[in-house]
């Protein structure tokens, strides 16, 4: 029998996931998650570092550091849980096919967060867009049928703690 939590998960999943790909909002959260795979991250902490001078640098050197932490933790703990997908376990299909086959925790939601909580820490004017960037990026992997919402909770609470824990490291430098 399924613990109360994981009945809310899944009920929470199915609130937010239709299986329709026509939906105009499928379209923007599979763009959202897109903008999540990565490369963006790394683009920007470069363009960061050459074109914001030492700002730039503490940006891109804080980010270093808080994937470096964050990275090897969402590994172990995806693989430890190993909870399978809800594209998986049921009938729907997803908009998109995973990169691995466990969900808990998304990747995606942690890397948004921790980039969107280090930017925010150094060019604070961008928090606001980047707080919308990084919950579209997060509720993206439900509505595209490859996460549970606690999932991508799990992720973004990993992605702002090893920021957070990274901004207090490179502040002390």
């Amino acid at each position: 029998m399924k613990s109360k939590l994981a009945q809310l998960d899944t009920a929470l999943y199915f609130a937010v996931f239709t299986p329709s790909p026509k939906h105009w909002w499928r379209l923007i959260a599979l763009g959202f998650s897109k903008s999540g795979n990565g490369g963006l991250y790394v683009l920007m902490a470069l363009l960061c570092a050459i074109f914001l001078e030492q700002l730039g640098q503490l940006f891109a050197l804080t980010t270093v550091l808080a994937f470096a932490m964050e990275r090897p933790i969402y590994f172990y703990v995806k693989n430890r849980i190993a909870r399978v997908r809800p594209c998986d376990c049921f009938a729907q299909k997803a908009l998109l096919t995973p990169s691995d086959k466990f969900s808990l925790p998304s990747g995606h939601s942690a890397g948004a967060w921790l980039y969107a909580t280090c930017l925010s820490e150094h060019l604070p004017i961008l928090s606001i867009p980047l707080i919308i960037w990084a919950i579209g990026v997060s509720l993206s992997r439900v509505v595209v049928g490859v996460h549970y919402p606690l999932d991508v909770i799990v992720g973004a609470l990993m992605g702002v703690g090893c920021a957070s824990l990274a901004i207090g490291i490179v502040g002390t430098l």
